[in-house]
């Protein structure tokens, strides 16, 4: 019998006082999966559609292949950003909400500088 750990399910405001190890190595998780314009384009892509959109409506608005693409939205589910849904043959796309809260709270530096 084999024992899984529980991923980090939380990161930390980048303005905590302290950020424990596994907070900053969740947030740096998080930040490397927007780290490419490409897949930065595909979030906004969807934030905008309002509801999933198929990986196959994805290619020419971004400008990439379809195995890039796939690649891209891959990342991008890996780090937790995306909800992947299998219609018959086809991927729907969408952001997860937590995940959007979540970026919202770790990239929030009001009042902490300047």
């Amino acid at each position: 019998m084999s024992a899984t750990l529980e991923p980090v399910v939380c990161c930390a405001p980048l303005a905590a006082p302290v950020l424990r190890e596994e907070e900053a190595e969740a947030t740096a998780a998080l930040v490397r999966g927007l780290a490419d314009p490409a897949r930065v384009r595909i979030v906004n892509l969807l934030a905008t559609a309002g509801e999933p959109v198929c990986a196959c409506n994805l290619n020419d608005p971004v400008g990439l292949s379809q195995p890039t693409v796939s690649h891209h939205l891959k990342k991008l589910v890996d780090v937790g950003l995306l909800e992947r849904e299998q219609r018959g043959k086809w991927a729907y796309f969408s952001l997860k909400r937590d995940a959007v809260e979540k970026l919202a709270v770790v990239a929030d530096l009001k009042g902490v500088c300047c």
